[in-house]
């Protein structure tokens, strides 16, 4: 006789590790324009800001990293729809549907800031690299770095460099290592992240815009509406025929969880930098940081080799991330203002302009040293055309994002709008104090 059917269900097995490996490494593969948007904001003038915030005041400034994320995040996704609504950059929408002096206003205060973003990146890269080979200096560096950068985009085509891009993202993670190869109160932490703390001083205040500034930048806005808008118009091919490809809910999902892993690994890297040097160089009385390089010496003899080491080719590493965000954003934006080809999937005979707006942003970037400009002094011209830009632009991105003749069901909710009319009133507040802060001497 057979036995009797059992009722009972048999035992639900626990789903094989590699079925979810693979899920999280197709949704790595599936980052994109969000993942290297983020990561290039901390470039080697971030770290050189965070740094100071965590020398100079220790802890105190940790909860920045959890105010602004939300920030970040809902101006960078309305950026990234309007790129993939309208297919097209920033710049070029602006110039379809608002009076060109609004436009060239922009471009003529964008294009000095990042050219000055990237001299000071570069000079940051160069002085770190000649802390590790002391026998090459800091400005034949800087310029291998910038002819490197420069053979990259001419040569490489888009998918080959984003691909580059998100791999260089990876140099990151050695940030989330420095802090642990040091001892931690992380109760202490936790207070500082989750209870801001305010102190009513110039200098802390000072430090407060810098941090915003530095954070949320205009050329991280122009970057991501204009890979959204290449990232379609490569969908577009692969539809066949050139054909539009509409925006649905699993494309608009997909974008915005690239954009807030992007911002959120974004404001995690800047957390642990300003824990780093707020708990090892604020601990030994090392208050005043002006560059990189002196952040990663002073590591050295309180922290050890290995910190060092990781903390210095983090730099260069977020370097070479960055710097091409930073000229391709610029070209993108003066290359849809006047009307000229683009792309970075073009070769140069097809793109001349782009490509000879990209070479000029780096050679006038690694000329500055030449002309005794420092990498303070960058940085400060940089946060004051920043500072002034930031405001305008978080305008005019609100305006676009609501506007439903260019949005149309996809304009803002409630909720971007909210968090996009708090990012204007932040940012315009830090645009006042820094304009105090420079006319009070």
């Amino acid at each position: 006789m057979l036995p009797e059917p059992s009722l009972t269900p048999p035992p639900t097995r626990p789903m094989p590790a590699y079925p979810r490996l693979l899920r999280v490494i197709r949704f790595v593969r599936s980052l994109g324009p969000g993942l290297i948007t983020g990561a290039s904001d901390d470039d080697p003038s971030g770290i050189a800001t965070y740094s100071q915030a965590g020398a100079a005041f220790g802890l105190a400034t940790l909860w920045t990293a959890l105010l602004t994320f939300p920030l970040m995040a809902a101006m960078q996704e309305m950026c990234a729809r309007i790129g993939l609504v309208t297919q097209q950059g920033l710049a070029g929408t602006l110039r379809k549907h608002y009076p060109r002096w609004v436009l060239y206003g922009l471009l003529l205060f964008t294009f000095p800031a990042i050219v000055l973003n990237i001299g000071a990146d570069l000079e940051g890269m160069g002085a770190v690299a000649h802390l590790l080979v002391p026998q090459v200096p800091t400005f034949a560096f800087s310029v291998l770095f910038t002819g490197l950068m420069l053979v990259a985009i001419i040569r490489f085509p888009y998918q080959r460099l984003a691909s580059i891009l998100k791999w260089l993202c990876c140099v990151l993670l050695v940030y989330l290592v420095v802090p642990f190869l040091v001892k931690q109160d992380w109760a202490n932490v936790a207070h500082h992240t989750f209870i801001p703390e305010i102190q009513f001083t110039k200098a802390f205040a000072a430090m407060l815009v810098a941090i915003l500034g530095t954070t949320i930048s205009p050329y991280l806005f122009f970057w991501q509406a204009e890979m959204e808008a290449e990232e379609m118009q490569h969908r577009s091919i692969a539809n066949g025929h050139g054909r539009r490809v509409m925006v649905n809910k699993r494309l608009l999902q997909g974008m915005q969880a690239d954009v807030n892993v992007g911002m959120f690994c974004s404001n995690l890297i800047m957390f642990f930098i300003i824990l780093t040097t707020g708990v090892v160089l604020y601990s030994a009385g090392i208050h005043q940081i002006d560059t990189v390089e002196q952040a990663a010496s002073a590591l050295r003899p309180l922290a050890g080799e290995s910190a060092y080491l990781l903390f210095a080719g983090g730099v260069i590493g977020t370097g070479l991330l960055a710097i091409p965000v930073l000229a391709g954003s610029l070209s993108y934006a003066t290359a849809e203002t006047f009307h000229w080809r683009s792309g970075l999937d073009r070769q140069l005979r097809q793109a001349p302009a782009f490509y000879g707006t990209i070479a000029l942003s780096l050679v006038a970037g690694v000329l500055l040293d030449l002309f005794g400009i420092s990498p303070i002094q960058a940085l400060l011209y940089t946060a004051i055309l920043y500072g002034l830009t930031a405001p305008v632009m978080i305008a005019i991105v609100l305006h676009l994002a609501n506007n439903k003749s260019v949005m149309g069901e996809l304009a803002n909710g409630k909720v971007s709008n909210t968090l996009g009319l708090v990012t204007l009133v932040l940012m315009s507040a830090a645009a006042v104090l820094l304009l105090y802060f420079q006319l009070a001497g």
